[in-house]
């Protein structure tokens, strides 16, 4: 079995680059449209036959590196009692959003095995019908991205509630991110069980804390997860999207991997980071909007950052927009898999 995708994961050497993307199963592939037009999207991760063949779909369509399983970072909040619907053009609304310390302390326990079930039979069942050398990734929400969800009721572009919750109420902010932290830890353990081979965690709005309040929202009960889910020979990868500043606090989570967004080159980011840690990203993927000879510029630049790529996944600094054309992305994996290898040497 083929140990590209780990052994980077690991900063171990490799012949070329990995190469997976963040939402590389989604709307911009008409083969996910096709199943959405018949069904919804919450009908799709809770159903782990309709998860397994969109999370495949990328696979055969363009061969990457690693998968990674078709849910949403969400799913642990209808359990502990928040009600959640994806409106479509709207994205995710939370109907009973949290708004006193009260609602904190009336959350529901979760046990994982029941309530997530189906994200580990989806695992499981992907894990069966994948090639053997393409690794599985599970995932999650970091406990900052969930609370913002739970306590905005939804998007956000300021944060205010979430930030007003977290300065007057810190007593129960401290009890909210104690529950998401263990469900968090429950549901990436129960797909490593299932067969996940690494496991991510993603701080989708960690950017929009200063780095004093990302120590304490963010590195604190993140390095309880990745310490709660260790497991030898599986990787964990913590995206914390914007914070590159500070991604020093990042890395002080103690993850084998560091995913950075598109506003830190990489050479600048492996400064930032701890030895032994391996970096994961970051081509703007708004740049797969661009003609060919751009965008292959901009993996050059991407890949060049990471010096000689030992102890690099390529990836982009988010997920695939919706309307990015398909043979874009098939363009852009092929020239990582073809060129990378040059850069073990001339790097």
């Amino acid at each position: 079995m083929s140990d590209l995708f780990i052994d980077a994961c690991f900063g171990r050497p490799t012949a070329r680059t990995p190469i997976w993307l963040m939402r590389q199963a989604g709307r911009y592939m008409a083969e996910y449209r096709a199943i959405r037009a018949k069904v919804d999207f919450w009908t799709v991760c809770q159903t782990p036959e309709l998860a397994c063949e969109v999370t495949l779909q990328p696979i055969d369509a363009f061969g990457l590196d690693a998968a990674i399983i078709f849910s949403d970072l969400l799913v642990s909040l209808p359990p502990l009692g928040l009600d959640v619907e994806f409106v479509p053009g709207k994205g995710p609304v939370i109907h009973n959003p949290i708004t006193s310390a009260s609602d904190v302390y009336a959350l529901r326990p979760v046990e994982a095995e029941d309530a997530l079930g189906y994200v580990g039979d989806a695992v499981k069942t992907t894990v069966a019908a994948l090639p053997d050398d393409v690794p599985l990734i599970g995932f999650a929400g970091a406990p900052f991205t969930l609370a913002s969800y739970a306590l905005e009721g939804g998007s956000s572009k300021q944060f205010m509630k979430t930030k007003a919750f977290l300065h007057t109420e810190p007593a129960a902010a401290e009890a909210l991110f104690d529950k998401l932290t263990q469900v968090t830890i429950d549901l990436l353990n129960l797909q490593i069980d299932r067969g996940a081979r690494a496991v991510q965690i993603f701080d989708s709005w960690a950017g929009c804390l200063d780095p004093d309040d990302y120590a304490r929202w963010g590195t604190k009960y993140t390095k309880r997860i990745v310490d709660g889910v260790r497991r030898p020979g599986v990787p964990v990868i913590v995206f914390a999207k914007g914070t590159g500043t500070y991604l020093d606090r990042v890395a002080a989570t103690g993850a084998d991997v560091i995913g950075v967004d598109w506003t830190l080159p990489l050479n600048e980011a492996r400064a930032k980071i701890q030895p032994g840690q391996a970096l994961q990203g970051n081509l703007d993927p708004g740049r797969l909007l661009s003609p060919w000879a751009q965008l292959e510029v901009a993996a050059d630049r991407v890949m060049d950052a990471a010096g000689d790529g030992t102890g690099h996944v390529f990836n982009l600094g988010h997920g695939i927009y919706q309307h990015t054309p398909v043979d874009h992305v098939r363009r852009l994996v092929e020239h990582v898999q073809s060129v990378s290898h040059t850069r073990r040497i001339t790097g």
